[in-house]
C-alpha cells in the first residue's frame, strides 16, 4: 500500500517497477496489460523497448571491438531500470576501457 504524500520516502516506494510489482505480484501479462493500456502509452512503451532492443545489439557489437569484458552490465541496467541506466552505464564502460589503453 502506497502511503500518503507526508510519509517519509522509502526505496521500494520509489522504485518504478520493484513499485508496480511489489503491489500487484509478480505477474508479466498483468504487466504487459498494465503498460499497453491505449495507443498513447502503447506506443510509447514499444518505443522505448524498441530502443533498448537495438542499444542492446549496438553495444553488444561495439562491446566485442573494444573488448569490454564487463558489457553484460548493461542488459540487467536496461531490464531493471530502463535504457536511462543502461546508455550511460556503457558509456562509462567504454571510457574506462579506452583510458586504459592511453595508460
Amino acid at each position: 500500500m502506497i502511503t500518503d504524500q507526508t510519509s517519509p520516502p522509502s526505496f521500494r516506494r520509489r522504485a518504478f517497477f520493484g513499485n508496480w510489482f511489489f503491489h500487484q505480484g509478480l505477474s508479466p501479462p498483468d504487466f504487459l496489460k498494465a503498460v499497453f493500456p491505449n495507443s498513447a502509452a502503447s506506443a510509447f512503451t514499444a518505443d522505448v523497448i524498441l530502443s533498448s532492443i537495438v542499444f542492446w545489439v549496438w553495444s553488444l557489437a561495439d562491446a566485442r571491438r573494444q573488448r569490454i569484458t564487463s558489457w553484460w552490465l548493461v542488459l540487467p541496467a536496461g531490464a531493471l531500470v530502463g535504457l536511462s541506466l543502461s546508455l550511460p552505464l556503457y558509456l562509462y564502460l567504454l571510457e574506462d576501457r579506452l583510458c586504459e589503453e592511453n595508460v
